[in-house]
């Protein structure tokens, strides 16, 4: 019976690393994206030159 309960501690820990993650990765992605419109790097001016 105790191991249901220490299961579903680590279980519920993992899940919620899980969706943090998720979160971060969700959050640095968009502002990664919405920077490099705003401040293109070298090939995306090479680009809009042409």
């Amino acid at each position: 019976m105790i191991s249901a309960v220490v299961w579903h501690f680590w279980l519920g820990l993992v899940l919620l690393l899980a969706s943090a993650g998720l979160i971060v990765q969700t959050i640095v992605g968009y502002v990664v994206k919405v920077t490099a419109t705003k401040y293109p790097d070298r090939h995306q001016r090479k680009a809009a030159r042409k």
